[in-house]
């Protein structure tokens, strides 16, 4: 039977373990089996580049905390080794360097996870790591409203050429209208005429 000591610390890891996944806007949990030391130094060091941190834990550790943290849905991924990715800041980096890894690696594979505080399978991890980043989202939009912008501007500057060579004066303003001048009303007189 377990000392006390040891028990105690175990309570303690379980407790630390599932404030963070309180806090965590990702968790992944992976099977690392067929992975050697090199590759999960690489893959430490992309994770860490994204605020992101890699453990591996005992899985009834991991469920304990869980259970703790009020997550349910993943009791059933805990087979196997498990290693634990967590980040309190973006969850689409490291899902993205997860994913970029398990390519390359045909034994290391995403077991499913918690992302802002929903239980997703694999394959919807998958799915979201898959798209593009936000820089990248941002700059298509830009280019798209760029590209409307200009053909706007283009279609204007057609017009005004058309115009003035039709000899029309053209001027292009943005305001408001002005409302219409009230012309004075005047009352009509009746003569009276005696006959």
């Amino acid at each position: 039977m377990a000392s006390e000591k040891i028990l105690n610390q175990k309570k303690e890891e379980v407790k630390k373990l599932a404030e963070e996944m309180k806090n965590a806007k990702l968790i992944l949990l992976t099977d690392y089996r067929g992975i050697n030391v090199t590759d999960v130094t690489e893959l430490r060091t992309n994770l860490r580049n994204t605020n992101a941190t890699y453990r591996v834990i005992k899985n009834n550790i991991i469920r304990r905390a869980l259970q703790e943290a009020g997550i349910e849905g993943l009791e059933d991924k805990l087979v196997g080794p498990t290693a634990v990715i967590m980040s309190n800041e973006d969850y689409l980096e490291p899902s993205k360097a997860i994913y970029t890894f398990s390519k390359d690696n045909d034994y290391y594979k995403i077991k499913g996870g918690v992302i802002e505080e929903k239980v997703m399978e694999a394959e919807e991890i998958i799915t979201l790591a898959k798209l593009p980043s936000r820089e990248v989202l941002l700059s298509m939009l830009a280019g798209a409203l760029l590209g409307n912008i200009s053909k706007v501007a283009v279609a204007l500057n057609e017009v005004k050429k058309q115009k003035e060579e039709a000899g029309e004066k053209v001027t292009v303003a943005v305001a408001a209208e002005e409302p219409a001048k009230e012309e004075p009303v005047t009352e009509a007189t009746t003569e009276n005429t005696e006959a």
